[in-house]
């Protein structure tokens, strides 16, 4: 058997490079574009718990995915210069998870809950007097020798999300001291949130490609920032390392967005319902039966940007197409339908 020789190698210094990019998430609260009411109320929120030297009473915020809560919820935290404890409601499985989250706490820290409507109802009971009273009753022991045990809290706020806020109870969401309600941006805004992130991750973009990539992200920033990252792509791939107008429109035709902002799946249930039912009205079942799609996401995903748009309605005897989605389909509208549709 040959010998093995073992060999030493030097130990290198070596420089250590940070190539991530830099977070596009705000840092402060003047930096969060768009929201401005509840941006507004905010900040008075804000600095009335602070003049008090008191713990932000209990805030939820509700909305369609992807319109800024988590990053509100980091930014408050910010503000009030106290730390933030991140969960989710599907996390939380048990009372015992619940204690061991809030006894770790400290007085005036930030407890972000997200996707709070699917938090288990004995976590959910636990949680009241917590909200509250800032204490946890806990249960030790079975049958008769069990006793209750009273945990004293720290001062602590919870910030909490949904997308869903009709799934939440009442004695949950009345325990809420303020509700707020995030909207769809403008393109102004959603203009202004490209024109940052472009800058955070170098790469010049044209006001006019700017402004066209706004009016395409569905009035969501992390759409847009999305496209921005990919629109990046083709610039430094297909393009010379900036985005113009042409480079947006051929970048944007491969993604297979749309002048409107529809996606493929939007326009495919578009063309499903005016080609194969003539514009409805059709059950949601056999819509998503139709298009090979899940009930929630057409619910949940799809539906919500077309009625927004006036593309479709929602009635009791189903879905409809509105005369726009016939327009922008190029399809023309099926004889007798013309006076039905809205």
């Amino acid at each position: 058997m040959k010998n093995i020789k073992k060999t030493k190698t030097k130990n290198k210094k070596s420089k250590v490079v940070d190539i991530l990019p830099e977070s596009i998430r705000p840092k402060n609260i003047d930096q969060f574009m768009g929201q401005k009411k509840i941006k507004g109320k905010l900040e008075i929120f804000i600095k009335a718990a602070k003049k008090r030297k008191e713990s932000l009473d209990h805030l939820l915020l509700y909305g369609p995915p992807g319109l800024g809560k988590t990053t509100l919820a980091h930014l408050i935290a910010s503000e009030l210069g106290v730390n933030i404890r991140v969960t989710s409601g599907p996390a939380i499985e048990r009372s015992g998870d619940l204690a061991s989250i809030l006894t770790n706490l400290k007085d005036g820290d930030i407890l972000f809950i997200d996707e709070v409507h699917r938090l288990n109802k004995v976590v959910e009971e636990a949680l009241y007097p917590a909200m509250e009273d800032y204490c946890l009753d806990i249960i030790l022991g079975k049958g008769p020798s069990a006793r209750t045990v009273r945990l004293e809290l720290p001062k602590f706020s919870i910030v909490a999300a949904t997308t869903r806020i009709g799934l939440l109870s009442s004695p949950l969401r009345d325990r809420f001291g303020a509700i707020y309600r995030l909207n769809f941006y403008n393109p102004k805004d959603l203009a202004q949130i490209l024109k940052r992130s472009a800058k955070i991750l170098k790469i010049p973009i044209e006001e006019d490609s700017c402004q066209q990539l706004a009016k395409r992200s569905r009035g969501t920033p992390r759409i847009a920032n999305r496209l921005l990252k990919r629109i990046r792509d083709f610039a430094q791939i297909k393009g010379e390392g900036k985005i113009n107008e042409g480079l947006l429109d051929n970048a944007l035709k491969v993604l297979e967005i749309d002048s409107l902002g529809l996606a493929k799946e939007d326009r495919d249930f578009l063309k499903a319902l005016c080609l194969d039912y003539a514009g409805g009205p059709v059950g949601l079942e056999t819509l998503s039966a139709t298009i090979a799609e899940d009930i929630g996401t057409v619910e949940e995903v799809i539906e919500p940007f077309l009625i927004q748009k006036g593309f479709l309605k929602r009635t009791k005897q189903g879905r409809m197409a509105s005369r726009k989605s016939f327009k922008h389909l190029n399809i023309p509208i099926p004889k007798g339908k013309q006076s039905t549709l809205f």
